[in-house]
């Protein structure tokens, strides 16, 4: 009984994973939003009958997506989207924490995106970064040739800034996999809650906190940058990727701290959002978030704070 019950909610999923696949495919514009809801079925399905079904369920929808008019086209994006709907319904379906499911979502689709990165490159010869910047350069000169020039200055600190994003190719893959796993961590929460089942959830953000191990790898990476490393060099794609990441993680432990002094101190949510927002629109706000990272990490300012009301 319970195997028919299990075969018959597979093949439903399966259905509707193959029409979210040719929607996805070929239905412009709504396509983008039809993604997202690829691997809510592959959270439920491994979240209820284990990973060996889930498996099961990625393999017949694949082969139903490409027998159907998707092709190879609709194999990729089945097993992007259904491999990290699979490790999210498998680590709630253990009962781990939220910021687990968050880690093995995120490593799911660091890899897959990292599998295309290194098969575009071989298929065109060209990394996809160096085609971009290229395309960039291309427009840049027919506008130049267009308008009758634009300036040396501002020809000369494009080609710096699109040298230096050229090397910045494994942080905007590391981005893209964590922005991809936030946003299907929340969704699978949601569905899986509006189903009745018990799952754990992200902590507050206001209680995100990383190792402070990270500050001296952060303080270890600036003393080689202030040093200097020679440009096009190995050691200088890895300096200045680590400093990116680890900036990044700086900030966001900066922007916990933010949330969790107000929540403490009793202040309206939306000082810490306007914050927030303001500092994506006045950089240097951000270095001082940044700053405010460091000292949270390196002094547990959180605990210290907490510690004292509990004193008192």
């Amino acid at each position: 009984m319970r195997d028919t019950k299990t075969m018959t909610e597979g093949a439903i999923l399966a259905a509707i994973v193959t029409i979210l696949l040719l929607l996805t495919l070929y239905v412009p514009l709504i396509n983008t939003i039809i993604m997202w809801a690829l691997p809510l079925p592959f959270v439920v399905f491994t979240f209820r009958r284990g990973l060996k079904a889930g498996t099961v369920l990625l393999l017949i929808s694949s082969f139903l997506g490409f027998i159907l008019g998707g092709g190879v086209l609709a194999i990729i994006p089945a097993i992007m989207f259904g491999t990290a709907g699979m490790v999210i319904g498998e680590i709630h379906r253990r009962g781990l924490s939220g910021f687990a499911v968050l880690l093995g979502a995120s490593l799911a689709y660091i890899v897959h995106i990292l599998l295309l990165f290194v098969g575009m490159t071989l298929l065109v010869g060209q990394s996809p970064m160096q085609l971009a910047a290229d395309l960039t350069r291309d427009q840049m000169e027919l506008v130049e040739r267009t308008l009758g020039g634009m300036g040396q200055m501002n020809t000369e600190m494009l080609d710096e800034a699109l040298d230096t994003l050229l090397y910045l190719a494994p942080v905007a893959i590391v981005f893209s996999g964590i922005l991809l796993a936030i946003i299907t961590v929340l969704l699978s929460y949601f569905v899986l809650k509006r189903l009745g089942h018990d799952v754990k959830k992200l902590p507050p953000f206001r209680h995100w906190a990383f190792p402070k191990s990270f500050l001296w790898y952060y303080l270890v990476v600036l003393i080689v940058a202030l040093i200097g490393v020679e440009e096009g060099t190995v050691m200088f794609t890895v300096v200045q990727n680590l400093m990116m990441l680890l900036g990044f993680v700086l900030t966001i432990q900066g922007f916990a701290f933010i949330f969790f002094y107000c929540h403490h101190k009793k202040v309206s949510i939306a000082l810490p959002i306007i914050i927030v927002v303001a500092s994506f629109i006045l950089l240097p706000i951000i270095e001082i978030i940044r700053i405010v990272g460091i000292i949270d990490l390196g002094f547990d300012l959180r605990k210290r704070i907490a510690g004292q009301d509990n004193r008192s």
